[in-house]
């Protein structure tokens, strides 16, 4: 099932992100180079179904491995550590993050070709859109 997020993924739109990351607490100086990274997001499954996400760009490359409804530990691009789960809904890729007793949903989707990346916390909604590469 996670079969059609595996490549590499470039993202080419990025709505709201700054709030979103704001709502995470994240400070300015991080935030400003987090709205003007690009990444690519490469998704590999190896044969025993661990699933590898990795966050490439010319700032920061970050890499987590993981298997389906498995809780595990995170350090995420901004530095937060978060035990984190990542389960398979509805054909969407959902990775829930918990930390200092906040939590935030990164909901991934591939439709018409783009694959649909929603970061929500709390009330707000940020969406990236990224496009398969050859």
């Amino acid at each position: 099932m996670v079969d059609k997020f595996v490549g590499t993924w470039r993202m080419v739109s990025s709505e709201n992100f700054d709030e979103y990351m704001k709502a995470l607490g994240v400070g300015f100086a991080t935030r400003q180079v987090g709205n003007m990274a690009k990444p690519n997001l490469i998704f590999s499954v190896d044969d025993q179904g661990v699933i590898c996400m990795k966050s490439q760009s010319t700032f920061k490359t970050t890499e987590v491995k993981f298997k389906l409804n498995e809780e595990f530990d995170e350090t995420t691009a901004d530095d937060r550590r978060t035990r984190t789960t990542v389960t398979l809904e509805n054909g969407k890729l959902v990775q829930k993050q918990c930390w200092d007793g906040k939590d935030t949903t990164l909901e991934r989707e591939v439709t018409d070709g783009k694959m649909i990346a929603k970061c929500t916390m709390g009330k707000i909604v940020a969406v990236r859109t990224y496009v398969k590469e050859a």
